[in-house]
């Protein structure tokens, strides 16, 4: 171990623990460093001595702190900063992967839709930092990390910190902060005042070289580097890789202009140029031979237009199918009061597609959107509440779909509703035998006649011990082999051989999968990316690399948002910036604002004394419990870097939380302090999956629900001083087990009926089994006395008068529900009632930014041509 790390572990013991050098740049050294307060993987990066003695300390970190107020998913962010013995320090998170200097490095030139996407984050990024007063000042491809293809900015202080803090003194030393091959024209002539097109130059010079293989400006010194940069000509990527379409040259060309004022006036205007096909900039674009409709280019296009464009294009694909097909991609924007959500599935022949979205008054149902007319969505009728699982048959005339545990189809024009099968979970699809295959409620495959039962299906496929639920099965052509996602973990694609049970691996990391007619294996990731790689469906395998060709697919939790059809069309919402936030909604269905800024909230809890408000708030698919005081508007963390932690709980005395972390197997549940200061005590660790849902008042015992692959999922409870015992377990699903403020009842959901009902029985029993709900009903929660009793039915928040809790009154609504239901269909409740029992914390779903369906015809035309078999 070398001296400097000796004394840095010296310097820096209790808090970070060095383990390695990873690397060595111009003004810092990189250390890879155990955070030992929060147990975890951290880059320890140290100031050059050098630099450290021009700059000064106090100045220095006083700067660099500005950099912990950005907040932005392509930005790398400052956890800490600070001097030990000589050092000058500062700490961000380790991530895994290359940089994109790596990646330019390798592969020479990047494709046109790799290169431009991640201009686009980056730019994003920069437009984030700009609009806090951050100018980056080194932007270069070694300063771009790559996590799981994602871009993401780091040393966004330290070029800052240097800059503000010590330029004075670093131009008398001849020192000068910046990449010569990515300085704009005004950092190369010494100008230490630069503005954010300085960012904006070097994003292009970065963009550049992504798709020409070198800088804009090259030179074998750094000073003839600088004097092309202020005196060379203007360069044109065109000229070196006709491929590149004339919008995104003439974006280049304006970002590298030589006086800011020529530039564009923000990162934001450059991100627009490079999505507007019809940008132009400077000389007329070259006239080659290239397509006006480019693979990865987006056309935004009014309706009608669209309308006519597509049926022309559908058109002339039924009259000239032995023609090479023309891919091209549309932009559809959501109707007014909609939002995307995960659900969304294409007619066969990719002419028609049905999602699931609330209309304009905010009640759930199904909408049909046909491409060869006015494109214009229309309800479907019969599809009226919480639907999930859309799904379109063969012959394009029915929809099956998910509603209150049935599988259902009906018409896409409408017409009887017809109940498939009982028991159902959720992601139904139609089998070529005559079958609708879908997830059960033991978290299996189970399959029906697409003539229906009624009833419960037959298994297919069973849930392995330690799975979390298996779904999305398809019978691949010839109907020996199947493929089906399994949410594990490892969360994995498999295939399966039908007539002998025989099961492979195909993908680990991959969900909801298609079998594209041109022999590939298409799937999604958590990360908002669709791959598709060649398959051999008689071997169950891969037979060549997995190839990356979406990027920024909109995911709700575990379901990328993207539907394929059998002739090759491709549909997926662009991710949105979706936002779950709380509000306050009295008896009478009025909402007020609530003090919280944060926003992607789940399974919201009211402390016991009402003055706080826990929640597990969702961030780029990872889940983590915060606690927000009402009165202050504070906010505290508490827990770190989960992908699966849910259902806070409060303990009576409001000192502590109760949740579950299904990040590893066995499932555990913890106990966590309320008020942020850190550590966890378990409660259960077990295999399966436990879901704690109340405490009774004396904070003795908890109930919870547990999966079981025979029983389904069974009421249990934990005393704090005993081992889990059995409530309820039975054939169906029981779930949300919730105590009566005086502990002699527990409320649950049940799926005894065929549907989802809430009963409650006499704890600890025995006792009789009384019917609460009518028609349906999830989420039960007891008003704080106990006289009352809450639930979710269809589109309605219903309450029932339990004042004489053995003889319950008739249910009554409250109001029409518009609010965010569980989404992860466990009847959880996803709201919270006030200490005086008249007003609730529900979530208002809202969209902060334009949402975008692209649709893509003959998709897999580009398939083939960049994912060879």
């Amino acid at each position: 171990m070398s001296d400097a790390v000796t004394r840095l572990n010296t310097a820096l013991a209790g808090r970070y623990a060095i383990e390695r050098e990873l690397g060595e740049g111009g003004m810092a050294t990189v250390y890879l460093a155990d955070d030992l307060k929060h147990e975890r993987k951290v880059a320890l990066k140290v100031l050059k001595p050098e630099l450290a003695a021009v700059v000064g300390a106090e100045r220095f970190l006083a700067e660099i702190k500005t950099t912990a107020n950005l907040k932005h998913p392509h930005i790398l962010p400052l956890f800490d900063s600070g001097q030990a013995d000589s050092f000058l320090f500062y700490v961000m998170p380790y991530l895994e992967g290359e940089t994109l200097r790596d990646r330019i490095d390798r592969e020479k030139q990047l494709p046109v839709n790799d290169a431009v996407a991640i201009a686009l984050r980056v730019g994003g990024a920069l437009q984030h930092a700009h609009t806090q007063g951050v100018i980056h000042r080194d932007i270069k491809p070694a300063n771009i990390l790559l996590q799981d293809g994602e871009p993401v900015v780091a040393d966004f202080g330290i070029a800052l910190a240097l800059g503000v803090a010590g330029h004075n003194r670093l131009t008398e030393t001849g020192l000068s902060v910046g990449t010569p091959f990515y300085m704009s024209p005004e950092q190369a002539t010494g100008d230490q005042a630069v503005g954010s097109s300085t960012d904006t130059y070097a994003l292009g010079s970065v963009l550049y070289e992504m798709l020409v293989g070198e800088p804009p400006y090259a030179g074998a010194t750094a000073q003839a580097v600088l004097g092309r940069i202020i005196a060379g000509k203007p360069v044109s990527a065109t000229e070196e890789r006709p491929s590149i379409p004339a919008n995104v040259d003439a974006a280049i060309r304006k970002a590298l202009e030589k006086l800011p004022a020529d530039r564009f006036s923000s990162a934001q205007e450059f991100v627009r140029a490079l999505g507007d096909q019809h940008f132009r900039y400077g000389e007329p674009a070259t006239t080659g031979g290239r397509a006006a409709v480019r693979p990865w280019n987006r056309l935004t296009m009014s309706f009608a237009a669209l309308a006519a464009v597509l049926t022309l294009t559908l058109g002339w694909m039924l009259q000239r199918p032995e023609s090479p097909e023309l891919v091209q991609r549309f932009s559809l924007a959501l109707e007014e009061g909609q939002y995307p959500i995960e659900w969304l599935s294409l007619s066969p022949d990719g002419s028609a597609m049905v999602s699931g979205y609330p209309n304009e008054n905010g009640e759930g149902r199904l909408w049909l959107r046909r491409f060869d007319g006015d494109l214009a969505s229309t309800p479907i009728p019969g599809t009226e509440g919480p639907t999930s699982d859309p799904i379109i048959s063969p012959d394009g005339e029915e929809v099956a779909f998910v509603q209150d545990g049935l599988l259902k189809a009906v018409g896409l024009e409408g017409g009887v509703v017809r109940v498939l099968a009982a028991s159902v979970q959720c992601c139904p699809r139609w089998g070529p035998d005559g079958f609708v295959y879908y997830t059960d409620a033991s978290q299996g495959i189970s399959r029906v006649p697409v003539t229906g039962t009624g009833g419960e299906g037959e298994p297919v496929i069973p849930r392995d011990p330690g799975d979390d639920v298996v779904r999305y099965f398809q019978i691949l052509p010839g109907g020996e082999v199947a493929v089906f996602s399994v949410r594990g973990p490892p969360w994995r694609i498999e295939a399966i051989r039908l007539d002998s049970g025989e099961r492979n691996v195909v993908v680990r990391g991959g969900t909801r999968p298609y079998f594209a007619r041109t022999g590939h294996l298409v799937y999604g990731t958590l990360e908002g990316q669709i791959f598709a790689a060649p398959f051999d469906d008689e071997a169950m395998e891969l037979t060549g690399p997995a190839v990356r060709l979406i990027d920024g697919m909109y995911v709700r939790l575990s379901d990328p948002s993207f539907s394929l059809s059998d002739s090759g069309t491709l549909a997926y919402w662009v991710s949105p910036r979706q936002s779950q936030r709380p509000v306050w909604v009295d008896r009478d269905g009025r909402e007020a604002p609530l003090n919280v800024d944060r926003q992607d909230f789940l399974y919201p809890r009211l402390s016991p004394q009402g003055d706080r408000l826990a929640a597990a708030v969702v961030a780029e698919n990872d889940t983590d419990l915060w606690v927000f005081d009402l009165d202050r508007g504070a906010e505290s963390k508490i827990t770190f870097g989960g992908r699966n932690q849910f259902f806070p709980v409060w303990t009576p005395s409001g000192d502590s939380l109760t949740f579950s972390d299904g990040t590893g197997i066995p499932n555990t549940i913890y106990l966590a302090p309320s008020d942020g200061s850190g550590g966890v005590d378990t409660l259960l660790a077990r295999e399966g999956l436990q879901f704690p849902m109340s405490w009774s008042r004396d904070g003795q015992t908890l109930a919870y629900y547990e999966s079981h692959p025979e029983t389904l999922r069974d009421l249990w409870v934990l005393a704090t001083e005993g081992e889990p015992e059995p409530f309820l377990i039975t054939p169906f699903e029981e779930r949300a087990p919730a105590f009566s403020p005086d502990g002699r009842w527990l409320a649950y959901v049940s799926t005894k009926s065929g549907q989802n009902e809430v009963y409650m029985q006499p704890y600890p029993g025995p006792g009789p089994e009384l019917v609460i709900s009518i028609a349906g009903g999830t989420e039960p929660v007891w008003s704080p006395d106990g006289s009352e009793l809450f639930y979710r039915s269809a589109d309605l928040m219903m309450v029932v008068d339990l004042a004489d809790p053995a003889r319950p009154g008739t249910p009554e609504r409250l109001w029409v529900d518009r609010y965010v239901r569980d989404p992860n269909g466990n009847a959880a409740p996803n709201y919270a009632i006030d200490v005086d029992g008249q007003r609730f914390v529900m979530l208002r779903a809202a969209v902060e930014n334009d949402n975008e369906l692209i649709v893509v015809l003959n998709w897999t035309e580009d398939l083939k041509r960049l994912v060879p078999n």
